[in-house]
């Protein structure tokens, strides 16, 4: 700019820009050639330019000539302008258009499970959860589809980003958290295991029947007097006396999803000699009778369209080479967890957006007073319009917390702060939007008191709220309260 100062601008030359006959630029170009050419005391400077007047200086000028190159730098990229009145209309589906923050191949992923889940999994959902049932085709179908284990790389899985799998457990989770809870252990908590802790020939071994569904997992942590608390477990491995190369596994597990109908299952258990945590991949076909039993838990309130059950081990060989060797203590088995826990703050909001897209219906349809429709009255469209926030933020902290997983930048913590916030605004949510169908939110057909019963469920397992508030606040405090 200061190489400007003093020279003198023929008018043509200037009118060679493509801009110039903008009107507002056609006025500052106009105003300094005038100073330029010493003649800005003209008096038909003023209307020319109101901006500039006869004031001129030369820090007047040389702002002149920035707004020229801002001008020019605007026009030479054809940089889109900003638009103070978009034509973009709001969507209610997608409050704040996360669909623009997605790329075209987890849009398609994205289709691919909604079709599927909507198509085959929706009309199954209410009879499986009145008889508390669980369609072990179902796995078998999502494995048809790529859609189990889906950021693995190889051995028959998707390869996909964070977000994409995030996706999918949202679609399902938009049917019945109990179908996603199922879908979860399955890829991210078995096959996560085997994948990233596993050998060679462990992943060859396992990963491909997981992933095509051909084989059903589950994940064995939870005890009965230990949940929140694992690192206290009690199931124990040791040397099996007789048998060189094996151990012998007893103790039970509890509230395991999957277990009654599984075909391998991940059990992580303190080795006897020395009280370090390790995981156990144990194949039921391989156990002698009566050293491995899973009975099935029966008469639950919630999660009716999954089954659960428990591991109930007594001197139950396993060989060594069934054990993961690249971990020990709990990093292991709360890294499968934070992937399932990832996937949970995608499902919640869901099933959430399910909870809204019902209640809308139902706000639409139902007259009362007057024959006024529901959605006419004012606390009626804030309870929507606060479930509406509650899971447009949601989601975007889910994909935010998704790249940077993808990018390694991600810590447990964040995953702790998406997990009990969406779960539990989702919970908050569900319960709010069923009081828009009175009396008849009782009946099973309007879905959104399973709904809500499932939510409480999610809010409370991989981690229950409180617990996921201890974690944050260690993390701001530095100080520890779980001991």
């Amino acid at each position: 700019m200061g190489q400007l100062k003093g020279t003198r601008i023929n008018e043509p030359q200037l009118w060679t820009y493509s801009f110039a006959e903008i009107p507002f630029v056609k006025d500052i170009l106009r105003t300094a050639w005038l100073y330029s050419a010493g003649i800005s005391n003209n008096p038909t400077l003023e209307p020319l330019s109101p901006i500039l007047g006869d004031s001129m200086n030369p820090s007047a000028i040389q702002h002149t000539f920035r707004r020229l190159h801002a001008i020019n730098h605007f026009a030479s990229h054809n940089i889109v302008p900003r638009y103070a009145h978009s034509a973009a209309k709001f969507n209610w589906q997608d409050p704040l258009a996360t669909t623009h923050l997605y790329t075209q191949d987890e849009l398609a992923i994205q289709d691919t499970a909604r079709k599927y889940c909507q198509e085959k999994l929706a009309p199954r959902v209410l009879e499986a959860y009145r008889n508390e049932y669980y369609d072990k085709k179902i796995i078998q179908e999502m494995g048809e589809l790529g859609l189990l284990g889906a950021t693995i790389e190889g051995y028959g899985c998707a390869g996909a980003s964070t977000v994409a799998s995030g996706l999918i457990t949202k679609e399902v989770e938009r049917v019945d958290s109990g179908y996603r809870s199922g879908m979860s252990v399955q890829s991210s908590l078995i096959m996560t295991g085997i994948y990233k802790f596993g050998t060679q020939e462990q992943k060859d071994k396992y990963l491909l029947d997981l992933a095509k569904g051909k084989k059903l997992g589950c994940f064995g942590l939870t005890e009965p007097n230990h949940g929140s608390d694992p690192g206290s477990m009690e199931t124990v491995a040791k040397p099996h006396p007789t048998k060189k190369g094996y151990y012998l596994i007893s103790g039970s597990k509890t509230w395991i999803t999957n277990s009654p109908i599984s075909d391998y299952f991940l059990v992580w258990a303190k080795l006897e000699s020395v009280g370090k945590i390790k995981g156990f991949i144990i194949e039921r076909d391989s156990c002698p009778p009566g050293t491995f039993e899973t009975p099935v838990i029966k008469n639950k309130t919630a999660l009716r369209a999954s089954i659960t059950g428990m591991i109930q081990m007594d001197s139950c060989p396993v060989p060594e080479t069934n054990m993961l060797p690249e971990v020990e203590g709990l990093v292991g088995p709360f890294t499968c967890l934070n992937s399932a826990r990832l996937g949970i703050a995608f499902g919640s909001m869901g099933a959430l957006e399910d909870c809204i897209d019902r209640a809308r219906t139902y706000a639409l349809e139902r007259k009362q007073f007057k024959g006024n429709p529901l959605a006419k009255y004012q606390l009626v469209q804030k309870k929507l319009a606060d479930a509406a926030t509650d899971a447009a933020y949601g989601t975007l902290a889910a994909i935010h917390v998704a790249r940077l997983n993808d990018e390694g930048k991600s810590v447990p913590e964040m995953i702790s702060i998406v997990k009990r916030q969406n779960c539990d605004r989702a919970l908050v949510g569900a319960r709010t939007l069923q009081e828009i169908f009175g009396g008849n939110a009782v009946g099973d057909e309007y879905h959104i008191g399973r709904h809500v019963a499932n939510l409480f469920v999610t809010q409370t397992y991989e981690g229950q709220s409180d617990i996921h508030s201890l974690i944050i606040g260690r993390a701001i405090t530095g100080v520890q309260a779980f001991a």
